[in-house]
């Protein structure tokens, strides 16, 4: 049983995420807190499995949270879940500790996704904001992105291929047929103009995708 805690400030949105981890079997909600100063105190005494962060709330906010919480608790995973999808935002939770960072415009198969990769070890971050984080890194540099002509679908497929995820694995994680997953791969070696998942991986290694020690 994954034990999760909600860290966010708007009531309904909490709810409605209640009821997504609820409705699924191996997972459910221990604690719920409005904001950060709540969320560190009580996640000190009482630490989940697992924390969804929001990043924009009253007090010291998300990424000093997320600091805070993984010094008291540095085992506890902690994920992002905000509507902040645009630079500095996901690479200052990340560099705080956080292992994933979704979207809150993300479906409920998504959010379910990015809690299973990362109590499976993984990172996740879902496509739209990966696109982001590498357009506006291209854009810096004053370059143009090979990644602009991905969707936001191929992104997150590319992302599961390169950190080691099988077709099986990512049909069922995304709840896509292993024909329509083996698709997505094709349109990726066509447009990223590779070869085969060796050569996508050193080419999200390149673009920033990808630690260079994975």
């Amino acid at each position: 049983m994954i034990r999760i805690a909600l860290v966010d400030d708007h009531d309904l949105f909490r709810a409605g995420v209640r009821s997504i981890l609820q409705n699924n079997e191996g997972m459910v909600v221990v604690g719920e807190y409005a904001n950060g100063e709540d969320a560190i105190t009580a996640i000190r005494d009482n630490p989940p499995d697992l924390v969804l962060m929001d990043v924009n709330m009253p007090g010291i906010g998300g990424i000093e949270a997320t600091r805070k919480i993984l010094q008291s608790r540095p085992d506890i995973k902690i994920i992002a879940v905000t509507v902040l999808s645009e630079e500095p935002f996901p690479n200052q939770l990340l560099d705080a500790g956080a292992r994933g960072y979704i979207s809150k415009g993300s479906d409920s198969k998504e959010m379910l996704e990015a809690i299973k990769a990362v109590m499976r070890g993984q990172y996740y971050i879902s496509g739209d904001v990966a696109q982001k984080l590498t357009l506006a890194n291209f854009r810096n540099r004053g370059e143009s992105s090979p990644l602009s002509a991905l969707t936001a679908r191929e992104m997150q497929v590319m992302l599961m291929i390169t950190r080691g995820q099988g077709t099986q694995q990512i049909s069922d994680s995304l709840f896509l047929s292993p024909k329509t997953v083996s698709t997505y791969r094709h349109r990726l070696y066509e447009k990223l103009d590779v070869s085969n998942d060796v050569e996508l991986t050193h080419f999200a290694m390149r673009h920033g995708l990808l630690e260079t020690t994975q």
